[in-house]
């Protein structure tokens, strides 16, 4: 297409981590350092390698990182005395239960202990309502990052046809209920749909959320349609073809550069924001 637009995340989230800097100084300059605390339950390599990279961002923009490193046999109990601990502590401002954790937690109970003032991932059901409501300060890290592409470049929402493909509770349903929130017309698919090509080719923004690489085909789309892959799967492939998708597309994300790094930009974003309200108290 002419005019097509690949949608930078690296660019995007330079801007955000950019203006963050400014931010950070001036909590210094009153006596607060924004802090986040990482929480990891056991050994998961992966989860090892997505703590650190949070760790490392936290660093480049001077915001604390508390990392607590738990063992793989830790009871729900025990989690939920270190999340209880950590939100008495007014030094840390954010709280990240890395996911998963060990099958024997109660990860639903402990994703709820976070307090709402410390929910800068937008795990809690409360984070969640407030988030569908229009007033959530900090919504889910990936769907924010979503809206903030959109934002970075002026992508219209109002009045469009915007078809999420997927329903987790920190990702489909969020984003699903954020464009809703921005006067989309939002349809929610999953498993259980029927005839998903059909209903994508209807949509003029895509949102692929699925946890299937190479999911989503050239073929569903319609011309001029954006598209937004927030799927992150082995070997740094998306949920969307994107060979095939692209011709179609008047806007498209690419896997990697595209949400994942704002992703984490806008976890520090919701950190510095904590911080800024705690100064107002």
């Amino acid at each position: 297409m002419e005019n097509q637009i690949i949608l930078d995340g690296n660019l995007v989230s330079k801007n955000v981590k950019d203006s963050l800097i400014p931010r950070v100084e001036k909590l210094k300059e009153q006596g607060v350092t924004p802090c986040l605390a990482t929480i990891l339950v056991g050994d998961d390599p992966s989860s090892e390698t997505y703590v650190r990279m949070k760790g490392n961002a936290c660093a480049r923009l001077g915001i604390d990182s508390r990392r607590i490193h738990l063992s793989e046999e830790t009871t729900t109990e025990e989690l939920l005395k270190t999340i209880h601990d950590l939100n008495e502590d007014t030094a840390v401002h954010g709280i990240l239960l890395q996911h998963p954790v060990p099958s024997q937690i109660d990860e639903r109970a402990a994703f709820e202990a976070i307090h709402i003032d410390k929910d800068v991932d937008g795990v809690t059901s409360l984070g969640f309502g407030q988030t569908t409501f229009g007033f959530g300060r900090y919504p889910s890290c990936t769907p924010a990052a979503i809206l903030e592409i959109i934002d970075a470049y002026d992508l219209e929402v109002e009045g469009k046809h915007a078809v999420v493909i997927g329903r987790s509770p920190i990702l489909g349903k969020p984003v699903s209920m954020m464009l809703l929130n921005r006067n989309a017309t939002v349809t929610t698919c999953h498993s259980k749909t029927q005839n998903l090509p059909e209903i994508v080719r209807q949509a003029d923004i895509i949102v692929a959320a699925v946890g299937k690489p190479n999911f989503i085909q050239g073929d569903w789309l319609k011309e001029g349609a954006v598209v937004l892959d927030a799927g992150y799967n082995k070997g740094n492939i998306g949920d969307v073809d994107y060979e095939s998708c692209l011709p179609k597309s008047s806007a498209i994300t690419p896997v990697p550069g595209g949400v994942g790094p704002v992703t984490i930009s806008m976890l520090l974003k919701h950190t510095v924001d904590s911080a800024e309200e705690t100064v107002k108290k």
